[in-house]
């Protein structure tokens, strides 16, 4: 791994959010999200308080407390329909960062971001889930620490605007979101009851958020602006769903949603890592092992169908390594087992079928965009 400095048992930040008592409300939060929505072009105080619902008066409130916390800055001036030319404010990206860190099994990746979502660095490597919790603690911190001292300088998550905002981990589930435990990660038992979130916060000094690989790359994609209801179908290592419902992430009452690799869809099938028979993530990867792409892609198309019948979602966005080695036989399979049954119910043409656009990032992105959405942009999925 490239990782730059080694590991230092300080926190990475004295503080974090140096800059964010401005964004301590709702009201603050929702104008945040517009200004990222608007982009570099920006957008007007008249527009803010037209799309939010508040008045002129406390959106300029708003927007004075952001420019001062150097969150939002003037964009120019647009021709206005009488009187004269409006100020146009925009949101000033570099004002704070996120740490995006992916677990994969045998696999690291972790990506900074800014507040408007781009990467700014990237680190990937090699790591060993089943190592032990101090060894794989040991990999993430260094990981982080490097990443985020050479993309901002030695002291640059304390310097003003530049803030670490925090760190969010996104591995294989089960796991509790809410308190930051996991739970036996299927193959890797030993993790069971470990406060990940816990222990890496004490060690980074920042806040740090912990969710299952799926939800987090829906969560991303959600920010990145994917309405609706979708399902993220995730081969890599393993198979699981993020599941957006109106607009939501859809995590269940504890945090087990999604666990669609596990789904039997073969009675006495092959036997799954989880310890059952048949599961629809045995069947696809064993099919992948055996050079038959073809078949791993109606196998995932059956497990979408059957997600689809069931939560009558949009679409279906397809990601993780398996898949995007070769997405076009997975696209074609999926979409053809979705298609079939929809015309049998009558449905004309089945629920849309595409490949993730982030590629094998989306995942490592979008446990940033939880950090950046719990702390920033108000939308709850931290």
């Amino acid at each position: 791994m490239d990782s730059g400095a080694g590991v230092r048992r300080e926190p990475v930040a004295g503080r974090a959010g140096a800059n964010l008592g401005a964004v301590r409300s709702h009201n603050s939060a929702l104008v945040l999200g517009l200004l990222r929505g608007a982009g570099a072009e920006g957008i007007s105080r008249l527009e803010l308080a037209e799309r939010t619902g508040l008045t002129p008066q406390a959106v300029s409130k708003i927007t004075g407390r952001l420019r001062e916390a150097g969150l939002a800055a003037e964009a120019g001036r647009r021709a206005s329909t009488g009187g004269k030319p409006r100020t146009v404010l925009r949101l000033v990206p570099e004002a704070g960062h996120a740490v995006g860190v992916q677990l994969d099994r045998d696999a690291l990746r972790v990506v900074l971001v800014r507040l408007d979502g781009a990467v700014v660095g990237e680190r990937c490597g090699e790591l060993d889930l089943g190592a032990g919790a101090e060894a794989v603690l040991g990999v993430v911190v260094e990981a982080v620490t490097g990443l985020v001292r050479s993309c901002l300088g030695p002291f640059g998550a304390l310097a003003g605007a530049g803030s670490l905002l925090g760190v969010g981990v996104a591995l294989p589930g089960p796991l509790d979101h809410a308190r930051g435990v996991l739970h036996r990660v299927t193959g890797f038992p030993g993790w069971d009851g470990f406060p990940l979130r816990d222990a890496l916060h004490g060690r980074l000094g920042v806040p740090v958020v912990v969710d299952k690989d799926t939800n987090a790359a829906a969560v991303g994609l959600a920010a990145g602006g994917e309405g609706g209801s979708f399902a993220y179908l995730h081969l890599g290592t393993g198979l699981g769903a993020g599941l957006v419902i109106g607009g939501r992430v859809h995590r269940g009452a504890r945090t087990g949603a999604g666990e669609f690799g596990h789904q039997v869809v073969q009675l006495d099938g092959p036997r799954c890592a989880c310890g059952d028979r048949g599961c629809l993530e045995a069947l696809c990867l064993s099919a992948v092992a055996r050079g038959e792409v073809a078949a791993a892609a109606r196998a995932l198309g059956v497990g979408a169908g059957n997600l689809v019948g069931l939560l009558d979602i949009d679409r279906v966005l397809l990601g993780g390594r398996t898949v995007l080695a070769d997405p076009e036989p997975f696209v074609r399979g999926v979409s053809a087992v979705l298609d079939a049954r929809a015309r049998r119910e009558g449905l004309g043409a089945g629920a849309a079928v595409a490949v993730v656009r982030q590629g094998e990032r989306v995942v490592a992105e979008g446990a940033a965009e939880m950090v950046l959405g719990a702390g920033v942009f108000g939308r709850g999925e931290g």
